[in-house]
C-alpha cells in the first residue's frame, strides 16, 4: 500500500498544482485587497442578476457555513448585499454592489493575465489538453470508496 502524499498519487498532484495556481491568484489579488474566494464571488455574480447563496456556494466551491462568513465580511465591507427573492420571501439573493463590481472590473485582467501566463508557460495544446481531462475528471463525479 503506497503513503498518502505520495508525489504520484493522482490526488497529490492535484492538491500540488491547487496550491501553486492559487498562490499566485492569491498574490494577484491580494494587491486589490481581495482574497481568492471573494473575487469567485464577484465573478460568479457578474454574470447573474441575483443568485441563492445555495446556488453561490455550488458556483464557487465552497460550503454554506463558510460561505455565509465570507459573505459576511462582504456585506460588511460593502461589495455585496443580500435581498429578499420577490417571487419567495424565504429565499435570499446575493448581488454585487457597485464597489464589488468595480472591486471585480479592476482585477478581471490581471487575472486573465495571470491565467495566460500559466497557458503561455505550459504551452497551448498542453493547456487544452489538461483542461479537457480535468473537465472529463470533475464530471466523472467521483467519489472517494471505502
Amino acid at each position: 500500500m503506497r503513503q498518502s502524499g505520495h508525489p504520484k498519487d493522482i490526488s497529490y498532484l492535484i492538491a500540488s498544482a491547487h496550491r501553486r495556481l492559487y498562490a499566485g491568484l492569491e498574490h494577484t489579488l491580494h494587491e486589490n485587497e481581495l482574497s481568492v474566494e471573494q473575487w469567485r464571488v464577484l465573478e460568479a455574480l457578474r454574470e447573474r442578476n441575483g443568485c441563492s447563496m445555495g446556488e453561490l456556494a455550488e458556483l464557487v466551491l465552497m460550503n454554506h457555513p463558510a460561505l455565509t462568513k465570507l459573505a459576511d465580511r462582504m456585506v460588511a465591507n460593502g461589495l455585496i448585499h443580500r435581498v429578499a427573492d420577490m417571487s419567495d420571501q424565504r429565499r435570499v439573493l446575493v448581488h454585487a454592489t457597485e464597489r464589488g463590481t468595480a472591486f471585480f472590473l479592476r482585477t478581471e485582467q490581471k487575472v486573465a493575465a495571470h491565467n495566460k501566463q500559466i497557458e503561455n508557460a505550459f504551452g497551448a495544446s498542453k493547456t487544452a489538453a489538461l483542461r479537457a481531462l480535468l473537465q472529463d475528471f470533475v464530471s466523472e463525479n467521483l467519489t472517494a470508496s471505502s
